[in-house]
């Protein structure tokens, strides 16, 4: 494993203050299935293989850092690696994600499941990836908030919600400190940065999020003592109640336009993931646009995508973006 990047100090944390000179970027699922780079390290192994192996996750993880140039290394692992240790049975197979064995189909179920019990091989990832990497990279850790964690564990969670809503909080505590546990053990290893991932929470009313989303992720942002972001998708309608997470950055899908967002918080996005199919001359503009609105209303601001990079997107569309945010104008 090895990266070419200067010594410096990272723009990502910067950012974090609204001290960086430059935009950083990074993207959402920057590790995986779009690199041939990747391809060629999985070969016929399986993806739980791979997120077990530290020496081949922490070389994934480092790929996008060599290829792209971006500001900082995302770990390679899965919102349902957490869960794995804590009694659920998941296969993560090629070309289907994962699948929950034994999943929940009604309250009685939640007996079968308990604390946290550790990842080494997440340590150690950690741990070969932070012995090479420079200060100018920081390494972001994350998790699955619960609420999106259960919509894989549960077999209808949202049955369980309205049906069993005593039992559902039961289960939103469980992963909750699970969850806290999962990135601290992240943080004693070694990430500076955490993502905490809200993939659905976004389909829901505002009632059912302030219920049964917004306490947990309160209280995992309020445990976990490094800079943090929040990612939300589909979350137009539920941005001043995302505000409140506890999150340093707010992590915005494609729904809202960063220039018509009202915080004091960082702001990091949202350019659209489909873009990424688009003529360079087409990517460019819409690069641009958002880095210009972002100047005018957010000193705190990283670049990223509305959602994460899709397994056909061409390397070389991210390289562009990469490189026309590198060279924006964002100080004076």
């Amino acid at each position: 494993m090895a990266t070419n990047a200067s010594q410096e100090q990272s723009d990502i944390l910067l950012a974090f203050q609204g001290k960086n000179k430059h935009v950083p970027v990074w993207f959402m699922r920057q590790a995986g299935r779009y690199l041939p780079q990747y391809q060629s390290l999985k070969a016929n192994r399986s993806l739980n293989e791979l997120f077990r192996d530290p020496e081949i996750a922490g070389a994934i993880t480092l790929q996008p850092l060599e290829i792209l140039g971006v500001d900082a290394a995302i770990l390679f692992a899965d919102i349902l690696t957490m869960p794995s240790a804590m009694g659920f049975k998941i296969d993560f197979i090629n070309g289907k994600g994962p699948v929950v064995n034994n999943p929940i189909y009604h309250a009685g179920d939640l007996k079968r499941f308990g604390k946290f019990n550790g990842l080494e091989h997440v340590t150690r990832t950690i741990q070969l990836i932070n012995a090479v990497l420079p200060a100018s990279i920081p390494l972001i850790g994350f998790a699955g908030s619960p609420f999106t964690v259960a919509t894989y564990l549960c077999s209808k969670y949202n049955r369980m919600m309205y049906e069993s809503p005593q039992a559902f909080h039961q289960l939103m505590d469980l992963l909750t400190d699970n969850t806290i546990l999962y990135l601290k053990q992240q943080k004693e290893a070694g990430i500076k940065v955490f993502q905490l991932f809200d993939t659905w929470a976004g389909s829901l009313r505002r009632e059912d999020y302030e219920n049964f989303v917004l306490p947990y992720v309160q209280k995992i942002f309020k445990a976990i003592k490094l800079p943090s972001i929040y990612y939300l998708k589909n979350c137009a309608h539920l941005m001043d109640l995302m505000e409140k997470s506890g999150a340093e950055m707010l992590s915005v899908c494609e729904t809202v336009n960063i220039k018509d967002i009202k915080t004091k918080k960082g702001i990091q996005g949202n350019l659209l993931n489909s873009l990424l199919y688009a003529d360079d001359k087409t990517i460019i503009e819409e690069t641009r646009n958002i880095l210009k609105a972002a100047k005018a209303k957010h000193r705190k601001y990283i670049f990223n995508l509305s959602h994460g990079v899709m397994p056909d997107v061409n390397p070389l569309k991210l390289k562009l973006i990469v490189d026309e945010v590198h060279k924006f104008k964002w100080t004076a």
